[in-house]
């Protein structure tokens, strides 16, 4: 659905653009953020990445990736851009709070704030909003924003191409997940005749792990992971102590949850982490098992059905014993 498409005049003449995403960025986020980068630069846009954060080392071969800002290393700059921007994109994110410490800075923002997401329940900030809770990714939504709602489909470079690939990939489990769709696949057909090398980003993204987080997967696997056959559900709670033992650094949790949804006859998985100021929760489900409402009931989060996150300011014991308490509530469901 898109709204406020009347100021899309904007774009006709070079105007100040920065563009954000959420904290934490993951390869839809930076994807999407990049992707949308080289198109602006490319219509004579001046064009800034500004993120509130670092982002996975496997994210670090992106086209454009040097040239992002991230705020907590040049503060001063990133928010004279902020202010200055005539236009301010938001990407993959559809709550400002969702950009950690930016908010604050993006809500006294002059520019236009344009939206384009896939998340539900969004905020109303924007000018202009390209939203789609269907959509697999936002790099898809960026995508058919070049192509379709600005009828620039010629326009797509391999840079392009590729970071929008790696944010459609990333998020849909390496096109594995339902939203992985027929429209989907056509867009990465179209990617790729761009110019999208899809086996080396698989390469880069799957195959760059380091040897502290190969073994902190194994030690997770082996010593964090509780399966609980009459939920059909299976739960990861890692320490802080676990993080500092393997040197985890942005990233390496990247995943995890996905191994404790591998196993056989598993519905619902969970994935707990002690990050110190909060526990960080990240839930993933099969069939029709709600994530989302999970995650917005219980754990301060949202997201999508089968794939959410949330956090809790309890110890990480008891956000574990709550989450457990909680299943009798979903039996039906879980077991059925």
């Amino acid at each position: 659905m898109l709204t406020g498409e009347n100021n899309l005049y904007l774009l006709a003449q070079p105007k100040n653009i920065v563009i954000t995403t959420h904290h934490k960025p993951d390869g839809d986020a930076l994807g999407s953020s990049l992707g949308l980068y080289h198109w602006l630069k490319m219509k004579g846009h001046q064009v800034e990445v500004v993120l509130s954060s670092d982002f996975p080392d496997f994210l670090n071969w992106m086209p454009g990736r040097e040239e992002v800002i991230i705020f907590p290393d040049e503060t001063t700059r990133a928010e004279h851009l902020i202010a200055q921007a005539d236009i301010i994109f938001c990407l993959d994110y559809s709550a400002l709070s969702r950009t950690n410490i930016l908010e604050p800075i993006l809500r006294i923002a002059t520019g236009q704030k344009w939206m384009i997401d896939h998340h539900l329940d969004p905020e109303d900030f924007a000018s202009l909003r390209y939203w789609d809770a269907t959509a697999a990714a936002t790099a898809q939504l960026v995508y058919t924003f070049i192509t379709d709602i600005c009828e620039d489909a010629t326009a797509l470079t391999p840079e392009m191409a590729t970071c929008l690939y790696a944010g459609i990939m990333t998020d849909t489990g390496s096109f594995r997940f339902r939203s992985t769709t027929a429209a989907v696949h056509l867009i990465i057909s179209k990617l790729i005749e761009a110019g999208a090398r899809n086996w080396e980003i698989h390469e880069q993204i799957y195959n760059s792990s380091t040897e502290n987080r190969l073994k902190f997967l194994g030690y997770c696997l082996l010593n964090c992971l509780e399966v609980i056959p009459e939920y059909n559900t299976a739960v990861f709670a890692v320490t802080k102590e676990d993080l500092e033992r393997f040197q985890v650094t942005t990233g390496d949790t990247e995943g995890l949850v996905n191994y404790a949804l591998s196993v056989k006859g598993i519905r619902l998985a969970a994935l707990f982490i002690d990050r110190t100021e909060l526990i960080k929760l990240s839930l993933r489900s099969t069939g029709e098992i709600p994530c989302n409402e999970i995650c917005k009931k219980y754990f301060n989060g949202g997201g999508h059905l089968n794939a959410s996150g949330g956090s809790s300011t309890e110890t990480l014991s008891q956000t574990v014993n709550k989450f457990k308490s909680i299943l009798p509530a979903y039996k039906e469901i879980l077991t059925t």
